[in-house]
Order: C-alpha cells, then sequence, then structure tokens
C-alpha cells in the first residue's frame, strides 16, 4: 500500500472524527438532560418506588395497573380532546393571522411583532394573566359579555364543569399561536409567485389559487408544525396547572398533571414514571407517523 492510498483511507476515517467532535457539544446536553432522564424514567417505571422506603423491582406490574386505571383513562381521554383542539384550533387561527401578514397592509412589521409577543410570555404569566380575564367577578370576559347585554350574571369560568376545559383550551390556542403563525408564514414566503401569477392567467379565483397552489405548496410545512404543535400540547403541564391545577373535579387534569399529583401529592414516583413512559409511547408513534408520511412522500 502507498503512502498515497493510505492517505486516501484515512481522509475519511479523519473527516468523521472531526464531525463527532463538532456535534460533541450538541450531542452531551441532549444525552444528559433528554436520554438520560429518560432511560432514569422507564427503569424507575419498573418498581415501586415511593417516598420515604426503599424500591424494588415489579417488572410490567405499574403497566398492568395503568390499563385497569379508570382514572388515567379519564385525564388521557381529556388529554387528547384538549391536545386535538387546540392544535386544530390553533393551526386553522394561524393559518388565517399568515394569510394577514403576508399582505402589504400598512404597519405590517408591526402587527408581525405584535403576533408573537405571546410567544415571549412565560406560560406561568399567560396563566395568571388569563386567570385575571375569567374572574368571575373583575374578569375583563365578565364585565364585556354584560355590558354587551349576553349575559345577565357573572359566569365562573374555570370552576364550571361545562365550561372550564373549553376556557383552557381558548387559552392553550392563544399561547401557542405565535410559533405557528411564524412557521405558516415562512412557508408562504416561501411559495413562487410565478404559480399564482400562472393560476391567475388561467382565470383561477382567490379561492382555488389557494386551494390548488398555496395548501400543497404548505403540505410539508402544516405536516410538521401540527405534529410538533400536538407533541407539545400533549405534555403541557404549566399553563394548565397555574389555571385549574386540574379542577375543577378533574375536568381539565391532564395526563401529565395526573402524573405531577401520582409523583409529588401521592408520592407514587414509580407510577409516576410509568405514567410518564406511557405518555412518551404516545408521543413516538405520532413521531413515527409524522415521518412514515414524509418517507411515503418524498418517495
Amino acid at each position: 500500500m502507498t503512502a498515497a492510498h493510505a492517505r486516501r483511507r484515512t481522509a475519511p476515517d479523519r473527516g468523521r472524527r472531526e464531525m463527532l467532535l463538532l456535534m460533541l457539544p450538541a450531542l452531551v446536553p441532549v444525552l444528559v438532560f433528554s436520554v438520560g432522564p429518560l432511560i432514569y424514567g422507564i427503569a424507575l417505571s419498573l418498581t415501586d418506588a415511593q417516598g420515604g422506603r426503599d424500591p424494588s423491582f415489579v417488572g410490567l406490574a405499574n403497566f398492568g395497573d395503568l390499563l385497569t386505571d379508570g382514572d388515567f383513562w379519564g385525564s388521557f381521554r381529556i388529554g387528547m380532546i384538549w391536545a386535538l383542539s387546540v392544535t386544530v384550533v390553533q393551526f386553522a387561527a394561524s393559518l388565517g393571522l399568515a394569510l394577514l401578514l403576508n399582505q402589504n397592509l400598512r404597519l405590517r412589521g408591526l402587527a408581525r411583532v405584535l403576533a408573537v409577543v405571546p410567544w415571549a410570555m412565560p406560560p406561568v404569566v399567560i396563566g395568571l394573566m388569563w386567570r385575571l380575564v375569567y374572574h368571575p367577578n373583575a374578569g375583563l370576559l365578565n364585565s364585556v359579555l354584560r355590558d354587551l347585554g349576553l349575559i345577565g350574571q357573572n359566569i365562573d369560568w374555570l370552576n364550571d364543569f361545562s365550561l372550564a376545559l373549553p376556557a383552557v383550551i381558548v387559552v392553550g390556542v392563544w399561547a401557542g399561536m405565535p410559533q405557528t403563525t411564524v412557521v405558516l408564514l415562512a412557508g408562504l414566503q416561501s411559495v413562487p409567485k410565478e404559480l399564482h401569477e400562472a393560476a391567475q392567467m388561467d382565470g383561477a379565483s382567490v379561492w382555488r389559487r389557494f386551494w390548488n397552489v398555496t395548501l400543497p405548496q404548505l403540505r410539508p410545512v402544516i405536516v410538521a408544525i401540527t405534529s410538533l404543535d400536538f407533541v407539545w400540547n400533549i405534555n403541557q403541564f404549566s399553563l394548565v396547572y397555574v389555571l385549574t391545577q386540574g379542577g375543577p373535579g378533574g375536568q381539565t387534569r391532564l395526563p401529565m398533571l395526573f402524573a405531577y399529583e401520582e409523583a409529588f401529592r401521592y408520592g407514587f414516583f414509580g407510577y409516576a414514571a410509568t405514567l410518564g413512559v406511557a405518555i412518551v409511547v404516545v408521543v413516538l408513534a405520532v413521531l413515527g407517523l409524522y415521518l412514515w408520511r414524509q418517507m411515503r412522500e418524498a418517495n
């Protein structure tokens, strides 16, 4: 083997080593803060860990208990209603806002800045602000509805069994719209103008151009952002906790709230870890479906 041939063989190996070294600063936090806790959570779910005593291995017993736990299935049903409702309404509202912000309007730059303001607010601040809006006696919502003559007496939005979940969904939509709007707006700006001009020359109406040109071009962006929104929403905790703490009567108790209560209110850490693993499985199923669809469209 000549020296030149040896150098050619070692060049790819050197390039791979350099690539790994460059990726290391990004991989270490992922391994420490994501993969490590995930592995620990899976291991913890296989034990009967409780506060104040040493854990013992129980295998899949926690998962068996989970399948017959009516409280879990109730929270899972509420979590799916929450995640699907927020994701769908959030997408529809964000698409409308993105279409509006994509027009040549006066003060468009200011409107775009104002549209992302909720994104800069911590979930705790958003929750506290909306608690004031929904306050039964001093809240802005009841005051406006009374002035319009739509209600005769104050409504306790966050403590009403039939209104608490819809009220919380409205907050979730409002809080999540900015990032969805930004992504959709970026997708709209990447649609070639020539396609719209050609469709317009063919006599296509605004609606037909939107349906036959804009939406097909946005499909990869729509699939990506709705999948990520669903994953984010199904894992939501802080916003709903500040608003209702899962009440009234568990009507807004999302799966993550249920897991939190099992761990830090009742001390069942092993069972709470099992709940977390179950949610991870749901999230992975959604991401798997998304990746499968992306590969299918690519082929």
